[in-house]
């Protein structure tokens, strides 16, 4: 059985997920945790810092995932954007309420909340991702093409939510392969 830490923040991740992060208070999640709120308090030392791990759980999961997709298409980083796409949008199908860091931006509205600082690092981050990528794959103007891929990207999860599954969001994959094409390959890759 998983210590209670793991317990906690187990749960938390899944009941934050499907209620939003201002929409579950810390009773419930002990309770669903099979643990007390005098043992969630002695490992995170308020709801924040419970959702600021919540949230960097999420992001350590997503760059596995992207680290993953590096090295199976490693020389091969046309392939890796490509997997990228497919990776993309079988998530956005997957996964009707979105990314978790996403939404749990969408709801803390105060500046300082320590989850928000690992939000805005981990969006940079994953831009500067996919700008490598483009690069590395030679597509023409390649901070412009990341940035196209990641707001299209953010936007599909975004449609999914609203929309359901038949909306828009079903189009992301034939939508990217469009912006890539767009884009071209350049005639110098230096």
């Amino acid at each position: 059985m998983p210590r209670p830490r793991e317990r906690i923040v187990v749960t938390a991740r899944d009941l934050f997920y499907r209620h939003g992060v201002k929409g579950v208070g810390v009773e419930t999640i002990a309770e669903a945790a099979g643990t007390n709120k005098m043992t969630l308090y002695r490992h995170f030392g308020s709801k924040d810092d419970l959702i600021a791990e919540c949230v960097r759980q999420a992001v350590a999961e997503c760059f596995a995932e992207l680290d993953q997709l590096t090295a199976r298409h490693s020389g091969d980083p046309m392939g890796e954007l490509q997997a990228w796409i497919e990776h993309a949008a079988g998530y956005i199908v997957s996964e009707p309420r979105g990314c978790e860091m996403a939404n749990a931006a969408v709801e803390l509205a105060e500046e300082d909340h320590p989850a928000r600082r690992i939000i805005e690092d981990s969006k940079k981050r994953f831009r500067d991702y996919l700008v490598g990528l483009c690069r590395r794959a030679g597509l023409e103007q390649p901070d412009l093409a990341a940035d196209t891929l990641m707001l299209l990207h953010e936007g599909a999860r975004i449609s999914r939510q609203s929309e359901g599954v038949q909306g828009s969001s079903e189009r992301f994959k034939s939508a990217a392969e469009g912006v890539i094409a767009s884009f071209g390959e350049r005639t110098d890759k230096s």
